[in-house]
């Protein structure tokens, strides 16, 4: 196959949009070697490793353990090389990036800390894991942030491998545990904190749970990086630092946030407004092509994209949509909600996903090969919808039932205490006609 056919900078916004980037049609096989390369790399010589989300709350977890160690890298690497994106981009236009990620893998080698970051997923945290506890030194410190496993079945032969090499594991997260999962990791051996997840972000948790004294810009850091993971929106640099951590490399936003913390230094924000131009493009594709559905007693909105699903679900919330569903051409999607919906969460996990009440992802097990995504790209996820829609529908169902079985129980309780007032009222007559007739007698 030709690179031109994959090499989506050459894409119009159109097509960019409808297509996943260059990476995905790389074989799983390369990128795993490539992934337990890098891993054995950067934890060989590490006196700690932190294994994290790599989007802003996750890197933020790892910018303050960095802080604790003493191992935040310089910055003046890298501001060069944004720097020569900038330049790049002002010539020649937008550049994929996974484009930028192969210049960097060119560029000299950059300073490696020594606290080692190691980027993980919910779908890939057992192979993060693994990894680490393989090539780490022994008695190393290690660290678990903004992640959380559906099940403890999932991760608990990679763990019990870890806690063997590892001098202590830690483990900060603000996600949704179930209690036995959270038993199981603390039972393992595992410092675990978590977070409630609709009052704190990941860096909210570690920032409190780290034994170091950090200063003002910390608390700065976990402040605007919440405001932005919760949704709040209510510091406009919030989205700065989310847009930054996704369209840059993980030690890129870690080096620095760990020197500037929120203040990002100038060639940084140009660097963020030249991306904003096609960032909003792309939001706009994909509200174009949106539709409002109805399921149950709730709105929601439907599109499909590669796109900010962030910002499109807040445009579906304008347009009335209770909840939003942005299906990606990876075959993924995103499902966001509101204050009139808060069950994100149950719907991803009725499609092997899960989150949060209001901010969740799955992945439809609908893809046996290249003729599925065929159709998945040409028909913009119509298959996707679908099964996610249907999930919506199951969730309206158990809520409906729920909410019957309540009414149930409600009419039950009110005539158990219309009973019971019916027999006070009966003893009380029964008391007073006693005491008439022992007045008579």
């Amino acid at each position: 196959m030709e690179e031109e056919l994959i090499d989506s900078s050459r894409l119009s916004l159109s097509r960019k949009s409808q297509l996943p980037g260059t990476g995905f049609f790389y074989p799983d096989s390369l990128d795993e070697e490539r992934a337990e390369e890098r891993v054995k790399e950067a934890v060989e010589d590490a006196e700690a490793v932190v294994i994290a989300d790599t989007d802003a709350d996750g890197l933020g977890c790892v910018a303050l353990i960095r802080e604790m160690y003493d191992a935040t890298l310089d910055v003046a690497a890298f501001e060069d090389d944004v720097a020569r994106r900038v330049e790049r981009w002002e010539a020649d236009g937008p550049i994929d990036n996974e484009d930028e990620d192969e210049d960097e893998d060119e560029d000299e080698e950059l300073p490696r800390s020594t606290v080692a970051l190691v980027g993980a997923g919910p779908y890939s945290l057992d192979d993060a894991l693994e990894r680490v506890a393989e090539y780490a030194p022994e008695d190393i410190d290690a660290y678990v942030c903004d992640l959380c496993p559906d099940q403890y079945e999932w991760v608990e032969d990679e763990l019990a491998a870890l806690l063997d090499r590892a001098d202590s594991v830690s483990w900060y997260d603000h996600h949704q545990w179930d209690d036995e999962t959270m038993a199981a990791v603390r039972d393992a051996g595992v410092e675990l904190v978590v977070g409630e997840s609709d009052e704190e972000c990941s860096t909210d948790v570690t920032l409190r749970s780290l034994d170091y004294d950090f200063d003002d810009r910390w608390t700065e850091l976990a402040a605007v990086t919440r405001d932005h993971d919760l949704w709040l929106k209510e510091d406009e640099r919030s989205d700065d630092l989310a847009d930054y951590a996704y369209w840059v490399s993980p030690e890129e936003y870690v080096a620095v946030v760990g020197a500037y913390g929120v203040d990002l230094p100038e060639i940084v924000e140009q660097f963020i407004e030249l991306r904003r131009v096609e960032k909003q493009q792309l939001i706009d594709a994909a509200l174009d092509r949106a539709e409002i559905k109805q399921v149950g007693p709730w709105t929601v909105g439907v599109t499909y994209g590669r796109c900010s699903q962030n910002e499109v679900a807040e445009g579906l919330r304008e347009r009335g949509a209770d909840a939003a569903v942005v299906v990606k051409p990876a075959g993924s999607a995103s499902i966001r909600g509101s204050d009139g919906f808060e069950r994100a969460h149950e719907v991803a996990g009725q499609v092997n996903g899960g989150g949060h009440p209001k901010a969740a992802g799955c992945k439809p097990d609908i893809y046996d090969d290249m003729l599925d995504y065929a159709h998945h790209w040409t028909t913009n996820g119509a298959a996707a919808k679908r099964v996610i829609l249907a999930a919506f529908e199951r969730v309206a169902e158990q809520v409906a039932e729920e909410s019957e079985d309540e009414q149930v129980a409600e009419e039950s309780e009110d005539e158990q205490a219309a009973e019971e007032s019916e027999d006070e009222q009966a003893a009380e007559t029964a008391d007073a006609d006693d005491e008439a007739a022992e007045t008579e007698s």
